[in-house]
């Protein structure tokens, strides 16, 4: 949701989000323009746990300032140990500045609560939030859809977060992340409520997919349909099948970092349910909210209560 907005400032929530299916086929050939990347066909849900992003509009001729931070009630702080100007939102306001072909000046501050690097897709809805916050500060009158052109040339999960909701409507995502077809809502559904699983490692993205690349699942442009065969049995049931939900990047995430396989089963032993891992790991997450009250300890992991939005 969009908690505030004034003539000189706008304040947008940025929400992480799950895969709750994520299918991805061998890397494209060469000769292909986009060879070495993945096609996918994933179902694209996001949580209500959120980053917020502060876009203050500043004075002709000043100087763009960004400013990273964790909020004081974040459940996961680590170092934010990245340039400024590397993070993906001040990289959106700059896309945003060459798209229109001059400076846009402002001061942009995220504040962050979703855990870095675990695949809940924080830095990507960030982005989003930025590009969106800044359209309507300048009152430029970009829309969804350029934005969300903009939005796929920082990162392939930005287009999923530009919508003209927010948080962004679930979505089967596929293609190369380009192609969204919004679905009917999660929030509602038996089991919306999910508990989250962060461990104290990460898994690098790119070695996931080289591990996965090193025997990946034969797929196929029909997973599509297998994802939207999902959706559908969800929706119509009014629940979500934890034996329906997969992601292929899981295994090669276990075998980049094998403490997730440890971890998983940790989960399963003292919490009980499926547990998933999201995108290319680490964080991982199971339906249903978990034991009433407190939440126990369990080593080498924060556990974090959420929703499907």
């Amino acid at each position: 949701m969009l908690e505030r907005e004034a003539n000189s400032s706008v304040t947008l929530f940025a929400h992480a989000k799950v895969n709750l299916v994520l299918l991805v086929d061998p890397a494209l050939e060469a000769g292909h323009a986009k060879a070495g990347f993945h096609e996918i066909a994933s179902w694209f849900a996001c949580l209500d746990l959120h980053d917020e992003v502060v876009l203050t509009r500043l004075p002709e001729g000043a100087a763009t300032e960004g400013v990273i931070r964790w909020a004081s009630d974040a459940a996961v702080p680590t170092p934010i140990d990245w340039p400024v100007e590397k993070d993906l939102a001040v990289r959106a306001h700059r896309a945003l500045e060459a798209a229109v072909g001059r400076a846009l000046p402002a001061r942009v501050e995220v504040v962050k609560r979703i855990p870095v690097g675990g695949g809940l897709g924080g830095g990507s809805s960030d982005a989003a939030a930025a590009l969106i916050g800044l359209d309507r500060l300048f009152g430029l009158g970009f829309g969804a859809a350029r934005l969300r052109e903009i939005g796929m040339r920082l990162g392939s999960d930005v287009g999923f977060f530009v919508d003209d909701e927010v948080p962004a409507r679930p979505a089967i995502v596929s293609g190369l992340g380009d192609v969204i077809e919004r679905v009917e809502g999660v929030g509602r559904m038996e089991g919306a409520e999910v508990l989250l699983a962060v461990p104290e490692f990460g898994c690098p993205t790119g070695a996931v997919y080289r591990a996965f690349d090193a025997a990946p699942t034969a797929r196929g442009r029909a997973s599509v349909e297998t994802v939207r065969g999902v959706v559908n049995r969800a929706v119509a049931e009014g629940k979500i099948d934890d034996a329906a939900l997969v992601n292929d990047l899981a295994a090669p995430a276990a075998a980049v970092q094998p403490r997730l396989r440890d971890v998983l089963a940790t989960l399963t032993r003292e919490l009980g349910g499926v547990w998933h891992v999201t995108g290319s790991g680490s964080c991982c997450y199971r339906i249903g909210a978990g034991p009433d009250g407190p939440l126990p300890r369990v080593e080498g992991v924060q556990l974090v209560r959420a929703r499907l939005v």
